[in-house]
């Protein structure tokens, strides 16, 4: 074989290993764990941390990607791509991904200049919500 047919070869191979692991989940080894914290409700819990971080882009009067974060129903709802959170798992879904900044760095959120980031214990608790059935 020449070097030009290896090149392509690995050129090809190793644009297939690129693509295939765009399509891999961000790995649950990178992600803060879940809270221990049983009983996290949306209104007392989650709801304040969306707040604080997320409803200046995500609340009614600006829902960026259409997604609100002020209520349990447009919270679970997601936005313009679908939901962001799969019930009783937080390891899918595009939030806890966004929010512990692993995967698509375009998806990292909160974004902005003076955007102050989630902090393990919060993504934790947020974790804990969606795993308990997101209430």
């Amino acid at each position: 074989m020449t070097i030009f047919k290896l090149a392509l070869i690995a050129a090809v191979f190793g644009f297939a290993a690129a693509v295939s692991a765009q399509d891999t989940p961000p790995a649950t080894a990178t992600l803060p764990p879940a809270s221990t914290k049983t009983g996290v409700a949306f209104a007392t819990d989650i709801k304040p941390i969306f707040i604080a971080a997320c409803v200046k882009c995500h609340g009614e009067k600006k829902p960026g990607h259409g997604i609100v974060l002020t209520s349990l129903e447009s919270t679970l709802k997601g936005g313009k791509d679908g939901p962001i959170i799969v019930v009783g798992d937080s390891t899918k879904g595009d939030l806890i991904a966004s929010i512990a900044h692993t995967g698509d760095p375009q998806s990292f959120m909160p974004k902005g200049r003076n955007a102050k980031q989630l902090t393990p214990d919060q993504i934790g608790l947020i974790r804990a919500w969606i795993d308990q059935g997101a209430k």
